[in-house]
């Protein structure tokens, strides 16, 4: 196997597991409606990073990349919208901190 071959295996891994990780989060917050666990802010600025990545790949013809972080951005904004619909609880007081 050459460098290059060993080089997009590396590459085509690290991308299906990354992306294969945002699963379950996805799928439990779906389920249970709860996302009580999710940060926001974490959420928010991590679907923008990965719009980003998906904008690097696509700029530099890396269809594994841009591949790996189209799944990926529409896991996380899956998961954000979950945030945003089912985020607050009736009588629930907005913290600092959300």
């Amino acid at each position: 196997m050459n460098a290059m071959n060993l080089t997009d295996l590396v590459g085509s891994v690290a991308a299906f597991l990354t992306t294969a990780s945002f699963l379950p989060q996805a799928w439990l917050s779906f389920r249970t409606r709860d996302v009580s666990g999710v940060s926001l802010g974490m959420y928010s600025v991590f679907t923008a990073g990965v719009a980003l990545w998906l904008a690097y790949g696509w700029l530099l013809g890396s269809w594994p990349m841009v591949i790996a972080n189209t799944i990926t951005l529409v896991l996380a904004l899956a998961i954000l919208a979950m945030k945003l619909a089912y985020g607050r609880k009736p009588g629930r007081r907005r913290s600092v901190v959300e």
